[in-house]
C-alpha cells in the first residue's frame, strides 16, 4: 500500500540497529492489514537518545521500538510508565500520545506467549523455573514467571553477585519465591523450564556449554536467543527428548501491543508471519 501524507509511522532505536528483525515484522504486518503506515530502523547513539526521542514525539510518530543498548535509558525519558516496564526495570515499546511519552515492557509478556505456543499445556506453575543470567531480558521473563504463577524462580549467573542484586529486587515485591543457585547444576535440578537469557549460543558468541542431565523428564526448555534459530541448547534439549522453544516466539509476541497501539490493530502471530520473518534467519 503507497504511504499518504496520513501514514502513521512507528521504528526500531537501538544503536547498532541494522540486525534488528523488526522492520521485516512490522512490515508484513503493515502489508498484511493495507495500513498506511511505516516501519523503519533507527540508529541513535546513546548520547543522543533523549533528544531523538523528544524528535520523534515532535515528527508526529506514533511511537518506537526500544533495544539494546537504550531500554533502561528508555524508562527515564517517559512521562507516563506503565506497571510492565516499572517491573521489569526497563522500557522497549514506546508509545506518544496526548503529547506524552508512555513507557511499557512487553518482553515478559511475549515470552510467555512463545513458551504456551511452542509448548502447548505448558502452565508457569507446574514447577520450577531456572533463568540463566542477570540482566534486563532476566528481569523481565523472571517478573512474568512469578506474575504468571511459578512456585520458585531460580537466578543462574556468571557473576553471583549481578544474580543476588537481581533476586533482591524482586523480593522487594514480596514474592518470597525467588532464589539464586550456586552454579548450573543446581539451578536444573528439579526444574520444570530453564531458560537461557544470556547471549550465549548467539551468532558470533560462545555457544552454552551445559549439561542437561539434572532436568526431569518432562521440562521445557526457552533460549531467548533466536539468531541462530536452532541454539546448541536447543539442539541438546531435543536430543535428549525435551521440549524445546525458541527465541523467535518471543521477538514476534512481544511486537504485538506495540503494533495495536500504533497502528490500531492487534495482529496474530502464525506460521506465514514466522517463516516470512525466519527466512532472513540462519538455522544454525
Amino acid at each position: 500500500m503507497a504511504l499518504t501524507g496520513h501514514a502513521r509511522v512507528a521504528g526500531v532505536m537501538g544503536w547498532p540497529v541494522g540486525h534488528s528483525r523488526s522492520p521485516r515484522l512490522h512490515g508484513f504486518w503493515l502489508e498484511r492489514h493495507g495500513i498506511d503506515g511505516a516501519y523503519v530502523p533507527l540508529p541513535v547513539p546513546p548520547e543522543r537518545f533523549a533528544e531523538a526521542v523528544r524528535g520523534l514525539l515532535a515528527a508526529g510518530f506514533a511511537g518506537a521500538n526500544v533495544t539494546v543498548p537504550h531500554k533502561q535509558a528508555a524508562f527515564a525519558c517517559c512521562d507516563v510508565v506503565e506497571d510492565s516496564a516499572r517491573r521489569a526495570g526497563a522500557v522497549n515499546t514506546l508509545v506518544f500520545r496526548d503529547g506524552l511519552i508512555h513507557g511499557s515492557n512487553t518482553d515478559g509478556w511475549g515470552f510467555l506467549e512463545s513458551v504456551r505456543e511452542q509448548a502447548p499445556g505448558w502452565e508457569a506453575a507446574a514447577g520450577p523455573a531456572a533463568v540463566l543470567g542477570a540482566g534486563g531480558a532476566a528481569r523481565a521473563v523472571a517478573t512474568a514467571l512469578l506474575e504468571a504463577g511459578a512456585p520458585r524462580v531460580v537466578l543462574c549467573n556468571r557473576t553471583a553477585a549481578r544474580a543476588e542484586v537481581l533476586a533482591r529486587d524482586l523480593e522487594a515485591a514480596g514474592t518470597g519465591r525467588i532464589a539464586v543457585a550456586a552454579d548450573p547444576p543446581a539451578a536444573l535440578r528439579g526444574a520444570a523450564l530453564l531458560v537461557n537469557t544470556t547471549s550465549l549460543g548467539m551468532a558470533g558468541q560462545p555457544p552454552l556449554e551445559l549439561d542437561l542431565a539434572p532436568l526431569p523428564e518432562g521440562a521445557v526448555v526457552a533460549d531467548i536467543v533466536y539468531v541462530p534459530l536452532e541454539t546448541p541448547l536447543l539442539r541438546s534439549a531435543r536430543a535428549r527428548g525435551l521440549r524445546a522453544v525458541d527465541g523467535l516466539g518471543m521477538l514476534l509476541h512481544q511486537a504485538r501491543p506495540g503494533f495495536r497501539d500504533w497502528f490500531g490493530v492487534l495482529p496474530v502471530v502464525d506460521a506465514a508471519l514466522r517463516a516470512h520473518v525466519a527466512a532472513d534467519i540462519p538455522l544454525r
